[in-house]
């Protein structure tokens, strides 16, 4: 089940620290991951800008834009690897995720440790099963400088990110893309399409680490409700920010 049910005892509520700071274990890249699929959950731009057509637009570029205009849904698999600067594998890990634009996602980690990242159209959620502790974080609280503020539905991607290259490669659309403001978690994301889905995700951060996942199963624009998307701490869980 995607949604987590309050039972009779409520969550404790605790001051919130920095969002990078707040839980632990894969919470680096799922916080950093999360930024990229608040660009995933965006609202399609005006149809004038989305014109796979465009003899201007090159293929990642165009790739992108098509996935925005034309995926309302997408449910998949993953596989994520953390790798260190030095190409060391530190970290595998398998979910799902499913994704409901605009500003709906549910990115569940279910090994090595269980986590939730969702976003349910009004707060940012990350839940850790292990740790009992939840945090929240209302989607555009973090200011202009955050991803999360691209789930405002009021900006276009390019707004909040400069394409720093795309290509074709094995088959594939490739776009990556940076941030343009500080406050981010990540410093570059490289997104592959096949046939306009996003199939691969490849983020660096500031320690030039790089998480790479590979989505698998894929589906789009089928029906989820927004209740998917809803998340109520379970009972005796720590929640850190919201109200106290």
């Amino acid at each position: 089940m995607c949604k987590e049910r309050l039972s009779h005892t409520a969550p404790r509520h605790v001051p919130a620290p920095s969002l990078a700071r707040r839980t632990v274990g894969l919470t680096s890249p799922a916080a950093a991951f999360a930024g990229v699929l608040l660009v995933l959950a965006l609202p399609a731009a005006p149809a004038s800008a989305q014109d796979p057509a465009d003899a201007s637009a090159s293929l990642g570029i165009a790739a992108l834009d098509r996935f925005l205009a034309e995926v309302d849904t997408f449910t998949a698999g993953f596989e994520q690897e953390l790798t260190s600067s030095d190409g060391q594998l530190l970290e595998t890990a398998v979910g799902t995720l499913s994704l409901k634009r605009p500003n709906r996602f549910l990115w569940r980690y279910e090994t090595p440790i269980e986590q939730l990242v969702i976003a349910d159209g009004e707060q940012l959620w990350m839940y850790d099963v292990d740790l009992a502790q939840a945090t929240v974080t209302p989607l555009d609280s973090d200011g202009p400088s955050s991803p999360a503020m691209l789930l405002s539905g009021e900006r276009d991607v390019r707004d909040g990110f400069d394409v720093v290259e795309d290509f074709r490669s094995d088959g594939r659309d490739w776009i990556r893309l940076s941030p343009n403001t500080g406050g981010t978690d990540f410093r570059s994301v490289l997104i592959g399409f096949s046939d306009a889905l996003p199939v691969q995700l490849e983020l660096v951060d500031g320690l030039d680490q790089v998480t790479s996942i590979t989505f698998f199963g894929i589906a789009v624009n089928e029906e989820l409700s927004d209740s998917a998307f809803e998340f109520e701490p379970p009972p005796d869980v720590d929640v850190i920010g919201g109200e106290g």
